[in-house]
């Protein structure tokens, strides 16, 4: 699916496709803007995006085996969220048409995310 689609997806509930696209403008601007910025963009259920530094590094050319050096630089980082990753896989079924798949769980069902650190495997 790419933007076009995305608008065309959502035209009908946003009551036109100026509003679906304005919609999708205005958020994908936001998410691009927060994160160049370097903060995390957290959509609970959905997933969150984030800068992540890439250090400086030496790679190598597989053809020629000659080593050179890659600079530092920034990335964006997607990671889904938990609700998301249930529905890709199969563990959760995905709603009828016209329910919202992904939404932020009722209070008091998460468990304390700050009592719990996030563990990154390399």
């Amino acid at each position: 699916m790419n933007k076009a689609q995305l608008v065309e997806a959502i035209a009908d509930k946003m009551g036109g496709r100026q509003q679906a696209t304005d919609a999708v403008d205005a958020v994908l601007d936001a998410i691009v803007r927060a994160t160049v910025a370097g903060q995390r963009v957290s959509i609970t259920g959905f997933g969150s995006f984030e800068k992540v530094d890439r250090p400086a590094r030496f790679a190598r050319n597989p053809q020629t085996g000659e080593r050179f050096r890659v600079k530092k630089t920034s990335v964006p980082r997607f990671r889904a969220g938990q609700g998301f990753k249930d529905l890709v896989d199969g563990s959760k079924k995905l709603p009828a048409i016209g329910q919202v798949a992904v939404r932020k769980s009722p209070k008091g069902t998460l468990s304390d995310s700050a009592a719990q650190p996030e563990t990154i495997a390399a």
